[in-house]
């Protein structure tokens, strides 16, 4: 039987086809697991934590980049930011911003368990300040956008011209539990759908939106 060109192709994840999914990606380090267990321990907040295969594809992109300038907009606990140092190329730099001591507390002893805090510079602070404060060469391989919804747009507008030629903005949630699809859509639903046509807008950037996670758009600088 012939399949309709526009039928979905996506797989189904059930559990079963997850965990098959998840394993490919290899199996998680001592200080990842140990991460993830002090993460669940705070609770309803740790679902902000970026799914295993989800790391190792930030990893993997820092690594085809050639990164050596990452920008990170939401540290939570540091698992991201523990995946995107791993992806640095020698003597490369991970920037990540939060606003969160006691979630940043947690990511900095995990960092230090890997042996990669001195390729992380942390800043408590508004991200939007932060961002705003950096140089305005355009010299950032790598960015991973995962904050508050709100901000998107705002943090995109910053990192833009900050962007290398052929530099990547990863941004996380996009499809925000499938909410972001509903033109009544409100909130940080609303907010994302707002940001995803303002990407898709964007002359400067070229961009697909993947189902990874909870969707994760890819949008490289022209």
């Amino acid at each position: 039987m012939d399949r309709d060109v526009d039928e979905v192709k996506t797989v189904h994840l059930t559990p079963e086809v997850y965990a098959y999914l998840v394993a490919q990606a290899g199996p998680r380090s001592r200080v990842q697991e140990e991460l993830v267990e002090r993460t669940r321990e705070l609770g309803r907040e740790a679902q902000m934590q970026v799914p295993h295969e989800q790391g190792v594809f930030l990893t993997l992109m820092g690594k085809m980049l050639g990164a050596r300038r990452i920008v990170e907009v939401g540290t939570f606990t540091g698992y991201a930011t523990l995946a995107l140092a791993a992806g640095l190329v020698p003597g490369g730099r991970v920037l990540t911003c939060d606003v969160s001591e006691e979630w940043t507390s947690i990511a900095q002893e995990a960092w230090k368990a890997a042996g990669v805090g001195d390729r992380i510079e942390l800043v408590v602070a508004p991200a939007l300040a932060t961002l705003r404060a950096l140089p305005q060469e355009p010299v950032i391989d790598l960015v991973f956008l995962d904050a508050d919804k709100p901000g998107y747009r705002a943090y995109w507008e910053e990192l833009v011209p900050r962007l290398r030629p052929g530099g990547v903005i990863l941004a996380d949630n996009v499809l925000y539990g499938g909410e972001a699809v509903d033109a009544g859509a409100e909130g940080n639903a609303l907010a994302i759908r707002e940001f995803n046509a303002h990407v898709c807008a964007d002359e400067r950037m070229e961009s697909v939106m993947l189902p990874i996670a909870d969707g994760l758009t890819l949008a490289r600088k022209r």
